[in-house]
């Protein structure tokens, strides 16, 4: 799956939730490969098992049974989880093969400068994701968040001076249509979880972009921009994090600190996110681009059906079809550009 410095590299995050660690970026063209079936399904297998838990653990962590309501620290201390993985994986890798994919840990100041415009914007997508998963159902997540792809169309055009094809453009209505719709017909309606789905939207699209324009500082490689995308991430947080009061409270109020199995849960969820890369990486190497489209927009499905299953979210008729549009928005958009890179 290939990218110019221009493009905005087409992944599941056209409508997805993202990982709390900036996913791997492709900067040569692919060479498509012949890989057993079984194999195959093992990387989607995995990536739909990791991508999912993502999700319903921060919900159950936000709102769930665990109600515990601090987005901010729920997300600095699962960026703590996984810059302590990618230390750890980032030092077996110089003696274990098997962890090789991940460059030994490093830390540059001048570096550090260039990527930080990318990290003030992967903060503000995470942190917007995870407010917008507190107040709102999960079955309407995925709706909540689906102007991505408007706003990946709006700034490609407004930054970059790339205009889109019709059928994207189409694709775009369809997906604002169920937006509008989801929304009017969402029974637990929120506010406050509509706007910070719009928000996160804002800045996953965002994201896609600064993701292209920093690679070539960190030699275009995207295993280097995880050390410092997280590195500077957890920096960032820390002062919002002390300015905000949540600790106070968490201390003051919250009695779940002080379970371990709050702890064992918020780690686990940290380890997903972490995950995230490796299944990504595993499904972009070892699956074609278009099984990488439908998987993303297959997962999304999966994600609404089951969250409808295990949190009992009440869906009413437009809620249901805003849901369905969306979802078929966000599949036809990802076909679009398919086909389009592979007409390039």
């Amino acid at each position: 799956m290939n990218s110019s410095n221009n493009d905005i590299p087409l992944s599941r995050k056209d409508g997805a939730e993202e990982p709390f660690l900036p996913p791997p970026v492709h900067q040569s063209k692919p060479v498509e490969k012949q890989h057993s079936v079984s194999l195959i399904a093992a990387v989607v297998s995995f990536y739909f098992i990791i991508s999912l838990s993502v999700v319903f653990l921060n919900k159950i962590i936000l709102s769930g049974s665990s109600d515990f309501p601090y987005a901010l620290f729920v997300t600095w201390y699962q960026l703590v989880v996984a810059l302590i993985l990618l230390l750890v994986w980032s030092q077996l890798g110089k003696s274990h093969k098997l962890f090789s994919i991940i460059p030994p840990y490093e830390f540059n100041m001048i570096v550090a400068k260039r990527v930080a415009p990318l990290t003030f914007v992967y903060v503000g997508m995470l942190v917007l994701n995870n407010l917008c998963l507190k107040y709102v159902e999960v079955t309407f997540y995925q709706v909540a968040r689906s102007l991505s792809i408007n706003f990946t169309i709006l700034f490609t055009y407004v930054i970059l001076g790339k205009k889109t094809s019709r059928p994207a453009l189409v694709a775009c209505l369809v997906v604002f249509l169920g937006f509008v719709i989801g929304s009017y017909g969402e029974i637990n309606f929120s506010w406050a979880g509509v706007i910070y789905g719009v928000g996160s939207s804002a800045f996953v699209a965002l994201y896609g972009i600064y993701v292209q324009k920093t690679l070539a500082a960190v030699d275009n490689n995207q295993w280097k921009l995880l050390h410092y995308n997280t590195t500077l991430a957890i920096l960032f947080l820390s002062p919002l994090l002390l300015l905000s009061g949540e600790i106070n409270e968490i201390v003051t109020t919250s009695d779940i600190i002080y379970t371990l199995n709050f702890w064992i849960l918020m780690t686990i969820t940290g380890i997903t996110g972490f995950g995230i890369n490796i299944a990504m990486f595993l499904q972009v190497k070892y699956t074609s681009a278009l099984t990488n489209t439908i998987s993303g927009t297959a997962k999304s499905c999966v994600q609404t059906v089951l969250a409808a299953m295990i949190f009992q979210n009440p869906i009413s008729g437009l809620n249901a079809l805003g849901i369905l549009l969306a979802l078929v928005g966000s599949g036809y958009y990802g076909w679009v550009r398919y086909q389009e890179r592979i007409s390039k």
